[in-house]
C-alpha cells in the first residue's frame, strides 16, 4: 500500500525544535559555554572511557553519579535522577504529570519546549504572561494557582530567553500556594549564583532541574539532572526510558563533576563578560538591553532581522527571537570569548551607525 496512516492528532501544526545551527566565526546562538573542557580533564575523560565495557548495558540509573551529585548537594541517592540531557527529564514531567484532563500552568516567554512537550501528551497549556519587563506577574500566577487545577508548573531560574531569575521568595510563596507540582528549571543557575535548593526539604511538590550542558562545557554530551523527594523522583522513575543515560556519557559526567571547581574560572570570566557586554549594549543607541542573571543577553533594538542578518553575514550568529510572540524585535547574544564579544559589539554598532546614515540620507531626499 502506497500511503501511510495520518500520525497523532496532536502533531497538526506542531513545529519541531530548531536550534538554527549554522557556521559562524562567533558562534552565540545556542547558550553554550564558549570554552571546551581543558585537556587535564579530556585526559582523564578518555582514561575513564577506556574502562568501558562497551558490550554491556550500562547501569540504567548511573548510580555512582547519582551519588556525587546527591553528596554534593546534601542529599540521598534517591533524590536524584540522571536523564539524556535536560530535555528528556522535561518530557518526562509533561508525561508523569500531564495528559489528557491534565493542566500546564506556563510563563511565557519562556523555553518553547515546556508547551511543545504539554501539547504532545496532550495536556492542557495556561499561560499566565509575563510582565512588558519580562518579569513573572506573580500575584497572577498566585491566582491561577488558587483556582486548584494546575497539575504542573515550571518556573525558569534565570529565564531563557529573557535572563532574570525568579524571585526565591515567590518560589516559596508558589510552593506552600498550590500541591501542583513545581519543576524549577536552573539549567544556567551556575550564572546566577542562585537555587532553591534549600526549599526541598520543606516542599514535596519542588523538582529543580539542572544540565551539565552550560556551565559545564558538556552540552554536545547530553546530561541532566532532577533534584526532588523520592516519591516524585519514584514517579519520573515510571516513564524515563531505560538506559537512556549511555556508559560513555556517565563515565564523562562522572570525571567532570568530580573535577567540576576547574570550571569555576570560566563561569566567572562568562560573569564578568556580561557585565561588560551589557554595558556596550547599554551604551549603543537605538538598544534596549534587558537584565541578566545568565550567560546571554536579550536585547530589543528596531530592524531586529535585519540586525541578525548583517551580524551573520559579518561572522556572528545570534538567535533571532524578532517575530516570536512577546519577544518582537529581540535578539539573544550568548556570552561568548572575550574577542568574539567584541566582535559582536563591534559589527552590532557597525549596522547601528550604517542605519542611521540611510535614514539621514533618507531624510535629506525627502
Amino acid at each position: 500500500m502506497n500511503k501511510v496512516r495520518k500520525p497523532a492528532p496532536q502533531l497538526e501544526g506542531l513545529i519541531p525544535y530548531d536550534p538554527k545551527y549554522l557556521p559562524a566565526e562567533a558562534f552565540l546562538s545556542a547558550n553554550e559555554n564558549p570554552s571546551d573542557v581543558d585537556a587535564e580533564v579530556r585526559e582523564l575523560i578518555a582514561r575513564a572511557i577506556a574502562k568501558v565495557p562497551f558490550n554491556r548495558y550500562p547501569d540504567p540509573l548511573a548510580n555512582k553519579l547519582r551519588d556525587l551529585i546527591a553528596e554534593a548537594n546534601g542529599l540521598d541517592r534517591g533524590c536524584v535522577l540522571l536523564g539524556n540531557g535536560g530535555d528528556e527529564l522535561l518530557f518526562d514531567l509533561a508525561l508523569a504529570w500531564g495528559g489528557p484532563g491534565r493542566t500546564f500552568l506556563n510563563l511565557p516567554p519562556t523555553f518553547s519546549v515546556y508547551a511543545a512537550n504539554a501539547r504532545l501528551t496532550n495536556t492542557t497549556v495556561v499561560d499566565v504572561a509575563r510582565r512588558d519587563d519580562f518579569s513573572i506577574d506573580e500575584e497572577a500566577v498566585l491566582a491561577r494557582v488558587a483556582e486548584g487545577d494546575i497539575d504542573f508548573v515550571i518556573v525558569t531560574s534565570p529565564n531563557n530567553p529573557t535572563g532574570e531569575q525568579a524571585r526565591p521568595e515567590f518560589i516559596a510563596k508558589l510552593l506552600a500556594a498550590t500541591d501542583a507540582l513545581v519543576m524549577v528549571d536552573e539549567a544556567y543557575f551556575e550564572f546566577s549564583r542562585a537555587t532553591v535548593r534549600p526549599l526541598l526539604a520543606d516542599h514535596q511538590n519542588l523538582v529543580i532541574l539542572r544540565t551539565f550542558s552550560k556551565a559545564f562545557s558538556l552540552a554536545g554530551v547530553r546530561l541532566g539532572y532532577i533534584l526532588a523527594n523520592p516519591g516524585v523522583i519514584d514517579e519520573f522513575l515510571k516513564v524515563r526510558q531505560p538506559y537512556s543515560v549511555d556508559a560513555v556519557s556517565q563515565a564523562i559526567g562522572e570525571v567532570v563533576f568530580e573535577n567540576r571547581a576547574r570550571f569555576e574560572p570560566g563561569i566567572r570570566q562568562i560573569i564578568e563578560e556580561r557585565g561588560r557586554v551589557m554595558e556596550a549594549l547599554r551604551t549603543t543607541g537605538g538598544v534596549t538591553p534587558f537584565p541578566s542573571d545568565s550567560n546571554w543577553i536579550l536585547f530589543r533594538m528596531e530592524d531586529a532581522g535585519a540586525a541578525w542578518e548583517y551580524l551573520y553575514e559579518h561572522g556572528v550568529l545570534v538567535r533571532d527571537f524578532s517575530s516570536a510572540p512577546l519577544l518582537e524585535n529581540c535578539l539573544r547574544a550568548t556570552i561568548g570569548t572575550p574577542e568574539q564579544n567584541d566582535l559582536f559589539i563591534r559589527t552590532l554598532r557597525d549596522f547601528v551607525a550604517k542605519r542611521r546614515e540611510a535614514q539621514a540620507a533618507q531624510s535629506l531626499g525627502a
